[in-house]
């Protein structure tokens, strides 16, 4: 048994004591499972369906649509002078990597309970993996979006005064899905002790919606309500979104520092309870 004890390991697994770890040096080396996971998570949701990938460009099509007919013709909401389809789809493919990376990432410890339980590996590589295969999904979106532009620029002679600003792109792409992952890793912490809270999350974030310039444009919102806009981190950058390709929307640099500001707070944040839950978790999911 004295040899037993002398016997040098090369890895040596126990609880981590620092909250503050982000783990970037043991992400990186498990980055294999990290692009495994991403293709898991890419293959299984339409694996057994009819459609498949098509979903990716059926879901914002008819969801635009139905915008469209709801608040733009029976309600007649404003959308200033783009096209109401060019004006929901622009809004609903940023709002839609958003909330739905932020509910897959929330259930990482409630979904990933057997595997946690039994293999060690960097347990952020769950929730990186759904911000990663999102972006996937947002591109394809994007692409859609552009056709759909070039469409009416070139047919039906839509006069866009594009800013050409598109550097600033790859930084809302990274406000996104620090936001989402922020969101999501402090409400999977949550969710282990209280199971309820998924329903008033999937809840919540629908009503989110309604505190951003997707449906409406942030300059035709009441002034006495436009805080509530304003607040929320996402209107930044669905606003900058559309001053690149639209010509619309504003491009506002202290709110964009703003929703930067939040997205690292709100990481530092998620990034202390997620450690801290992980330690104990697999005794109450």
């Amino acid at each position: 048994m004295s040899n037993q004890n002398k016997e040098d390991w090369d890895l040596i697994i126990k609880p981590r004591t620092p909250l503050l770890q982000f783990e970037i040096k043991a992400v990186w080396e498990y980055r294999d499972l990290l692009l495994l996971m991403v293709k898991r998570d890419i293959t299984t949701v339409y694996k057994q369906t009819i459609l498949g990938p098509l979903w990716f460009v059926l879901q914002p099509i008819l969801t635009t649509l139905i915008f469209t007919l709801i608040f733009g013709e029976i309600a007649g909401l404003p959308t200033g002078k783009i096209p109401a389809v060019l004006f929901y789809l622009s809004g609903l493919i940023i709002w839609n990597y958003f909330s739905e990376t932020l509910l897959s990432t929330s259930k990482t410890f409630t979904e990933n309970a057997a595997i946690f339980g039994k293999v060690y590996f960097p347990r952020l590589i769950m929730p990186l993996a759904k911000v990663v295969s999102g972006l996937l999904k947002f591109f394809i979106q994007l692409a859609l979006f552009l056709i759909v532009l070039a469409y009416f620029i070139l047919f039906k002679g839509l006069d866009v005064s594009m800013n050409g600003s598109f550097l600033i792109i790859p930084v809302l792409l990274l406000l996104m899905a620090g936001l989402a992952l922020g969101a999501g890793i402090v409400l999977s912490a949550l969710t282990t002790k209280y199971r309820d809270l998924i329903f008033l999350i999937n809840f919540g974030v629908q009503l989110m919606m309604y505190a951003t310039p997707v449906i409406i444009p942030l300059s035709d919102v009441p002034a006495h309500y436009q805080w509530l806009m304003r607040i929320n981190p996402m209107t930044p950058v669905i606003e900058a979104f559309r001053y690149v390709f639209l010509g619309t929307g504003t491009m506002d640099a202290s709110g964009l520092v703003y929703s930067f500001a939040f997205t690292v707070i709100l990481l530092f944040i998620g990034i202390i309870i997620f450690n801290k839950v992980e330690k104990s978790f697999i005794d109450t999911v």
